[in-house]
């Protein structure tokens, strides 16, 4: 039996004989969490992806979700275990999204720190990725990110494996990514700090748009941005760098 902060996830699925421990415990919290992007709409059809780096695989090798199913269908067995050429390790029932392979796969091998990465086409999320303007800051969570926030522009479709060196020096080891005229993107050392940095920049994107909608919107002080970065405990790891939220999340996704 899995938990997630004593919550009791996915009771009906058994760790297969000869997996490790570690990649069940790795399967189980990414399949959970593609319940609570579910819960929270996040959601485009089949497409989009949260990846997630098993630290003792050899290869080196990622999870990411089966290529035809909705959020809602992901659980820890059919998650599928890729390694960094696109080759599927193991159970080979489903494929995977090249488009998300590409960009996934450059961020788990460019980036050490990139345990995880999340991929999302919210609606305020590219509305703000196609504004020329980008993340405005005028609103309380677009301050808290304004030294925390990349561009990559847009090249099309990311099935193109030469794309990958190019985004990875457009982030610069920043978290928040937008990509331009396409949606959003975060990455961390753990599910709940690349979930903390894609929530608080939704969430800066759902209120700009809203605020667009109001005319001209008031603009914070750059000494004041730089303030509410510095206070932004919720990114730091010494106050748990968003675990305390994501689990709350799971354990209201499975009390559904």
């Amino acid at each position: 039996m899995t938990t997630i902060s004593g919550c009791h996830v996915f009771d009906d699925f058994t760790q297969p004989e000869g997996m490790s421990d570690s990649e069940w415990a790795a399967r189980c919290e990414l399949a959970a969490c593609y319940r609570v992007f579910d819960d929270l709409g996040w959601t485009e059809l089949i497409y989009n992806h949260i990846t997630l780096r098993l630290v003792d695989a050899t290869p080196p090798a990622f999870l990411i979700n089966p290529f035809g199913l909705h959020y809602s269908e992901v659980t820890p067995l059919n998650l599928v275990k890729v390694d960094g050429d696109g080759n599927i390790l193991g159970n080979r029932d489903y494929p995977i999204n090249p488009a998300g392979f590409t960009v996934h796969a450059a961020l788990h091998h460019g980036l050490p720190g990139a345990h995880c990465v999340m991929h999302t086409h919210t609606t305020a999320g590219v509305a703000v990725a196609c504004s020329a303007a980008g993340l405005r800051s005028d609103n309380f969570y677009s301050a808290q990110l304004q030294t925390r926030v990349a561009y990559h522009d847009f090249e099309g479709v990311t099935v193109n494996p030469e794309e990958g060196p190019r985004l990875i020096r457009s982030i610069d080891g920043k978290k928040a990514v937008i990509l331009r005229n396409h949606g959003l993107l975060s990455w961390g050392g753990s599910i709940p700090e690349a979930f903390t940095y894609l929530w608080t920049l939704n969430r800066a994107c759902e209120i700009q748009l809203a605020t667009s909608m109001m005319g001209p919107s008031l603009a914070i002080a750059p000494e004041i941005t730089e303030k509410c970065a510095r206070d932004a405990l919720q990114f730091d790891p010494a106050f748990g760098a968003g675990r305390d939220v994501f689990d709350a999340l799971v354990r209201v996704a499975f009390k559904r």
